[in-house]
């Protein structure tokens, strides 16, 4: 069994920074990690940012410039670094893994951006 879990959210003002990690627990092997998502109140779930083998890294028009995403393969851990950070950028981060065809999600980390 593999649980995947969410770090590092917070409540920051606009314009500062935040970086979320995401661990996985139990079972590794053949495991990666390789997208994070967030959700706002209301809205459906969106894609922020992908990494990819070679480390080919791939965001959302909205955050790209300001995130960063990077993954610690040695780790199984993914993170995500959040710049100049919005109010827009609330919203609840998962991350998903991925073990053949099964894909696997954390719980979520609240990110909130205050005006």
């Amino acid at each position: 069994q593999v649980q995947l879990v969410e770090s590092g959210g917070g409540l920051v003002q606009a314009g500062g920074s935040l970086r979320l990690s995401c661990a996985a627990s139990g079972s590794r092997f053949g495991l990666v990690i390789t997208d994070w998502y967030r959700q706002a109140p209301g809205n459906q779930r969106e894609w922020v940012a992908a990494i990819m083998p070679g480390s080919r890294t791939n965001y959302a028009d909205s955050v790209k410039g300001r995130f960063t995403i990077s993954r610690d393969n040695a780790e199984s851990t993914l993170h995500l670094q959040m710049n100049s950070l919005k109010p827009e950028d609330t919203a609840v981060y998962y991350c998903k893994g991925w073990r053949g065809d099964f894909e696997y999600w954390g719980q979520g980390t609240q990110v909130t951006v205050s005006s």
